[in-house]
């Protein structure tokens, strides 16, 4: 029996696809350890978004804030601001800035912060 090319090449467009497509599904399996993303900004004692949640107050700029906590992950969404995150007290030492879109590890643990435009 003949089968056609076109359909030969249809089963094998579908069987790459599905295999890339698995193999996506596999590699955000390390994502689904986070908590849903949610409009806001949260500071979360573990790594990855678990641990204590520190909520943090979007609309309060420049205020340097000292969280009860040290935060190790940092999780935002919003359209316009920042979360700036420090290494020591006071909102002195290195420093990082979020962005407005974040889900990340934080770089050392986090001993004050604020919130800036973004």
């Amino acid at each position: 029996m003949f089968i056609p090319r076109t359909k030969i090449r249809g089963a094998a467009t579908a069987a790459a696809m599905t295999a890339t497509l698995i193999g996506l599904g596999a590699g955000t399996a390390g994502a689904a350890d986070w908590p849903p993303l949610q409009e806001g900004g949260y500071l979360y004692a573990g790594s990855n978004g678990t641990g204590t949640v520190t909520a943090v107050d979007l609309d309060d700029l420049g205020t340097c804030h000292t969280p009860s906590r040290a935060p190790l992950s940092i999780q935002i969404v919003s359209g316009s601001r920042s979360v700036v995150v420090y290494s020591g007290a006071g909102c002195t030492g290195a420093s990082w800035a979020s962005g407005s879109l974040a889900q990340s590890n934080l770089p050392w643990a986090a001993l004050s912060y604020r919130v800036v435009p973004a």
